[in-house]
C-alpha cells in the first residue's frame, strides 16, 4: 500500500527543507561567487547569482598559490591517514570482537574512553614528540601529519559492532575448514563487512581531508603545507580578489563533496550495521 500524502508529512517535508537551506547555503555561494566578478561580489546586499560568469577565476587561483602541490599533500595526508586508520580499526576490532583476551570489557571501555579526550589537550605533547623525532622538515613532514592519527577509536567501535552481527555458524564453519584469525579476517570477515569498512574509510578521509589546525603548527615547509593551508593564503595574497579565495575554496569542496555523494549509502548501512542485535 503506498503511503498517502497527508498534511503532516508535508509539514515535515517543509520543515527539513527550511533546515536544508542553512545547510547547502555556504556550499552553493562558494560554487556561486567562484565565478562572479568584482562587481557582484562589491555590491551590497551581496548578489546571490552571478550576472556574468567569470570563469578565469579558477585558472587564476592556480597562479596565484600553488594549489596543485597543495592538493597533492592533502591528498597524500588524507590518503595515508585514512589507510592506517582503517587497517588499525580491523585489526583491533577482530580483536576485541572475536579473540579471548583478561579483562576485555575494561580494556575495551578504556579504549573508547580516549574518545572523550579533547585534541587541545594533547596537541603540545606530539607536536613536542614530532618535534623532537625530526620529522617536521622535508619527506618525513609528510610522517609528522600522519603519525598522531594512525589508530582510531571510534572506527574499531564501529567495526566491532559491526563484527559482532557475524553469524557465528559462518565462522564456525571457517574454523572447521582450517582458517586461522589470520584467514578468517581476511577471508571471510572483512568481504562481509565491507559497508562498514567503507563508512569507517569515508569519515577518516572526510576528517583527515578538513584538517587545518595540526597542519598549521606542523608544517615549517611551504612546500608540504596542505589544502586549508594553501586556501588561507588566499586570503593574505588576494584580499582585493575574493572571487579567487571562493575559486580555491570551490575547488578544496570538490573531494568532499563526492566522497559524500558517492559514499552516502555506505555511510548509512555502515553507522546501522550494529544498531540490531
Amino acid at each position: 500500500m503506498s503511503r498517502r500524502t497527508t498534511p503532516g508529512r508535508i509539514a515535515v517535508y517543509v520543515v527539513l527543507g527550511l533546515a536544508l537551506i542553512p545547510v547547502l547555503f555556504p556550499v552553493y555561494y562558494a560554487f556561486a561567487g567562484a565565478v562572479m566578478g568584482p562587481g557582484d561580489l562589491a555590491t551590497y546586499p551581496p548578489a546571490l547569482v552571478p550576472s556574468d560568469l567569470h570563469w578565469q577565476n579558477f585558472g587564476d587561483v592556480f597562479d596565484a598559490v600553488p594549489l596543485g602541490r597543495f592538493y597533492v599533500n592533502s591528498a597524500v595526508q588524507a590518503g595515508m591517514i585514512t589507510l592506517a586508520q582503517v587497517v588499525t580499526s580491523i585489526l583491533a576490532a577482530y580483536a576485541f570482537a572475536f579473540l579471548r583476551m583478561p579483562a576485555k570489557a575494561a580494556t575495551f571501555a578504556l579504549f573508547l574512553a580516549t574518545l572523550m579526550v579533547p585534541w587541545e589537550s594533547i596537541i603540545i605533547p606530539n607536536y613536542l614528540a614530532i618535534s623532537d623525532w625530526g620529522l617536521t622538515r622535508g619527506g618525513l613532514t609528510y610522517l609528522g601529519l600522519v603519525l598522531p592519527f594512525l589508530a582510531s577509536a571510534f572506527g574499531t567501535f564501529l567495526l566491532r559492532q559491526a563484527f559482532l552481527q557475524f553469524p557465528g555458524e559462518l565462522r564456525d564453519a571457517a574454523v572447521i575448514d582450517g582458517c586461522g584469525h589470520w584467514r578468517l579476517l581476511w577471508r571471510v570477515v572483512v568481504p562481509l563487512s565491507k559497508p562498514s569498512i567503507a563508512a569507517v574509510g569515508v569519515y577518516v578521509f572526510l576528517s583527515a581531508w578538513n584538517q587545518y589546525f595540526w597542519p598549521l603548527i606542523l608544517i615549517r615547509d611551504p612546500e608540504y603545507q596542505t589544502l586549508q593551508i594553501g586556501i588561507s593564503q588566499l586570503n593574505d595574497a588576494e584580499a582585493a580578489q575574493p572571487g579567487l579565495i571562493l575559486a580555491g575554496v570551490a575547488l578544496s569542496l570538490l573531494p568532499t563533496l563526492a566522497v559524500v555523494i558517492f559514499g552516502q549509502r555506505y555511510i548509512v548501512r555502515g553507522l546501522t550495521a550494529g544498531a540490531l542485535r
